[in-house]
């Protein structure tokens, strides 16, 4: 398994959440205010350079009204 966060699976996931930003109507400023983070955080997520804990996946579900699921093929 690659280490790098560079992968087609992590690249897929960042996808989704940037998808579900977007149904759920936010901008990358009102989605960081919403999770206690800056819009530099949400924008690094959303393009693959950082990854994201479970604690913080569990949040952006919430944020988004999507299920934890919806992120994880």
């Amino acid at each position: 398994m690659k280490k790098s966060i560079y992968t087609r699976e992590h690249k897929d996931f960042a996808g989704k959440l940037k998808q579900a930003r977007r149904e759920a109507r936010l901008d990358q400023q009102e989605a960081a205010r919403m999770l206690g983070t800056t819009q530099s955080y949400i924008s690094k997520i959303e393009s693959g350079q950082r990854r994201v804990d479970v604690i913080q996946l569990k949040e952006l579900a919430r944020i988004y009204k999507k299920s934890v699921g919806y992120f994880i093929p």
